[in-house]
């Protein structure tokens, strides 16, 4: 027993052999347990909620457990192994360095991923849990993840005994200094977040901006992309968006079709009275329609211009040119079975 007792007080880098067992017990404890307890967390997780998904505070929680990083568990379990023994002064200074990046890059992590739940559990709430709004996440998140992490940066460096009130003032003079460099490219981006914000569109909206049409196809950090009708791609600086007039037709809960029939004077009277009801069949008679009015508007210098006013659901499904094609066509079948001619202009001699 005194033999033990002297192999176990044997000294090794200014710390006995029972330090060392012991420090070494407190690392495999601590980075073999934590992972079972992550493991057992997540695995009870669903018996916890009741139903499933109904306890955000367990989600989260568990959601920030598989987002933590095995190398936290390593780096923690070394920091309470090596506060049972006595190291030289640079070897305890290197560990703690390597500690204190290691936490601070946990804790963006961490910090990260809470924001993206929280921006989707609102998103949710408020029933914009789509597609669409991804772009807008995305955005919103890297603006927030570059604030993160510059914290994180600078409580690193304050915890590493590093003087900040120097960096801080060099940051903010040259922070000013960038900003005027880069003015440009900051106005996109303070404008990719005000699109993620205020949501004047989103990906999948029909837009009209002053000379250019077409459909949001990506929001990006620096520019909005567009499909135009004719199918080229339109790409438009985020600033140069806002300070545009944009006309979201994508919003649009029905689209307004304008439309003149020109018919003959030579048609006869009976049949001409008979317009405006053979035409309100016609748009009736089609779904997704709504109809408004069709009128004498004006005796023009060749035929009687009759104009027709009605509306098409701007809905999913349903497509605008079809209708209005079909339309047409029923009027076109109406009007040749009583009778009533279309005019065009003509010139006769004398």
């Amino acid at each position: 027993m005194p033999a033990f007792n002297a192999l176990l007080a044997t000294q090794f880098l200014h710390n006995s052999l029972l330090d060392w067992l012991l420090a070494a017990l407190a690392f495999l404890v601590t980075f073999l347990l934590l992972p079972f307890l992550r493991g057992r967390v997540r695995a009870r997780q669903a018996r916890w909620q009741d139903p499933p998904g109904d306890s955000p505070t367990l989600d989260l929680l568990a959601l920030l457990l598989a987002r933590t990083q095995p190398l936290l568990l390593l780096l923690l379990a070394l920091y309470l192994a090596v506060n049972l023994l006595t190291l030289p002064a640079k070897m305890d200074r290197a560990i703690s360095v390597v500690v204190i990046v290691g936490f601070w890059l946990q804790v963006g992590i961490w910090t990260g991923t809470a924001l993206r739940f929280y921006i989707l559990q609102r998103q949710r709430r408020s029933g914009r849990d789509d597609l669409a709004s991804q772009s807008s996440v995305e955005v919103l998140m890297f603006c927030a993840q570059l604030m993160i992490w510059t914290i994180i940066a600078v409580l690193a460096l304050d915890n590493l005994g590093i003087n900040i009130t120097a960096l801080v003032a060099g940051l903010g003079v040259g922070g000013i200094a960038v900003a005027l460099a880069v003015q440009t490219i900051l106005g996109d981006l303070f404008g990719s977040l005000s699109i993620a914000l205020d949501k004047p569109f989103a990906v999948g909206d029909v837009l009209k901006l002053d000379d250019y049409e077409g459909t949001v196809e990506q929001i990006g950090i620096k520019s909005t992309r567009l499909r135009s009708v004719s199918g080229e791609q339109i790409i438009l600086a985020n600033a140069d968006v806002l300070k545009s007039r944009v006309r979201n037709l994508g919003r649009m809960p029905e689209r307004r079709t304008l439309s003149r029939l020109y018919v003959a004077y030579d048609s006869p009277a009976g049949a001409v009275a008979q317009v405006s009801a053979l035409v309100e069949q016609v748009v009736r008679g089609e779904s997704h329609t709504r109809f408004v009015s069709c009128l004498l508007a004006q005796l023009g210098v060749y035929a009687l211009e009759f104009e027709v006013t009605y509306f098409v659901a701007n809905e999913p499904g349903v497509n605008i040119a079809q209708v209005n094609d079909a339309v047409n066509r029923g009027i076109v079948a109406r009007f040749a079975a009583a009778g009533i001619g279309f005019a065009y202009p003509t010139r006769r001699n004398v």
